[in-house]
């Protein structure tokens, strides 16, 4: 068994998609009609046969009361693998992107939070 698929609630699809894709570079795999919603998931451009990163709407209310406490008390939905923190922190403030963490050490791995500006914290991490 392995994961093929994990979600993020999101308030905006188009926002998240452009969020995802234009400043965090993944790549769209699939965007299909799914109600009044749409089914949009993203994979990594340097492993697009692995996990995709579902952006489903927020729409129920226990998913938007979900997210919005977890973003109130600062803690992130899901984290990012990357290889050099320092750069990809450098890479995305260039961008505009708004951190609430910088990159930090704890132990053996170095972390960094930022705001995906659809209504999570997103951790990335360097081991």
């Amino acid at each position: 068994m392995k994961i093929i698929v994990t979600s993020i609630f999101v308030q905006d699809q188009d926002k998240a998609l452009a969020f995802y894709s234009d400043v965090l570079g993944f790549v769209k795999k699939q965007d299909v009609p799914a109600g009044e919603f749409r089914w949009i998931t993203l994979v990594s451009p340097d492993d697009q046969r692995g996990t995709e990163l579902l952006l489903e709407p927020n729409n129920h209310p226990a998913a938007k009361e979900y997210q919005e406490k977890l973003f109130a008390d600062g803690i992130p939905v899901t984290m990012f693998g990357v290889t050099g923190i320092h750069e990809e922190y450098e890479r995305l403030v260039n961008k505009g992107v708004t951190f609430t963490m910088e990159p930090t050490v704890m132990g053996g791995i170095t972390i960094a939070v930022f705001d995906d500006t659809c209504g999570n914290l997103i951790q990335m991490m360097e081991q």
